[in-house]
């Protein structure tokens, strides 16, 4: 049986350290000791982009991203932008991130954090969200959050807060019209999907595979759509 070996630890502000390991050929980023993501099982994120850019309409798409991790998301919204354009800003609390996917996950992570068409941005992604809604920057036509496994603030305290009520009014508001809020998460949450739509969302949950050719655990999206 092939051993884990630990390559590096990063703490999350106001939340629990994570680690970096490798297991043979594949990599894990561990919250504690839970495996928050892994190289395995990256299918589910990487449709979080994909199905989400296929209910947009607008020709170049304004997206962002709520968690950089191991950048499955992120290289999958580059992948689906339309060819007339588009930007992909991604939000992530974690500096030593970044220099992972620069470092030990080089070969994974490839050229994406020079695509002109993207930006990672060291910020609380409610940060990003308040600026939308208040003009500092535009509007969003999506929004893509996949900083905790679910819809509560495991990860760090302060995620709880988008997932409320209130955070789910803010992220409404920080979309253009028929834009969407896409979660992604590790388990259903009726009471989330109650929540959404009672921001007046018009939601569609899916659920999704962890790996390809329907294999692996079952993951949760929510795909909601403002509609005025």
């Amino acid at each position: 049986m092939l051993p884990r070996e630990e390559l590096a630890t990063a703490q999350i502000p106001g939340g629990d350290t994570l680690t970096l390991v490798s297991h043979g050929r594949d990599f894990i980023i561990m919250l504690g000791r839970d495996e928050l993501m892994g190289t395995r099982m990256q299918f589910s994120e990487e449709q979080l982009a994909r199905l989400t850019l296929e209910r947009l309409d607008t020709p170049a798409p304004r997206v962002l991203i709520g968690g950089y991790g191991m950048g499955f998301t992120y290289r999958a919204a580059l992948a689906a932008l339309p060819e007339t354009g588009g930007e992909v800003v991604v939000a992530e609390v974690v500096e030593d991130i970044l220099d992972w996917a620069k470092g030990p996950l080089a070969d994974l992570t490839g050229d994406c954090l020079d695509d002109p068409r993207g930006e990672v941005i060291i910020a609380d992604v409610a940060a990003l969200v308040d600026d939308a809604v208040d003009g500092t920057t535009p509007r969003y036509d999506a929004i893509l959050l996949d900083v905790d496994n679910g819809p509560d603030g495991i990860v760090r305290e302060g995620n709880e807060r988008l997932y409320t009520r209130t955070g789910i009014g803010r992220l409404r508001d920080a979309l253009n019209v028929g834009g969407v809020l896409a979660v992604w998460s590790a388990a259903p949450d009726h009471k989330f999907t109650r929540r959404l739509k009672d921001a007046g969302l018009d939601v569609d949950v899916q659920r999704v595979r962890a790996r390809p050719n329907n294999k692996g655990p079952q993951h949760t999206i929510w795909f909601a759509r403002r509609q005025r």
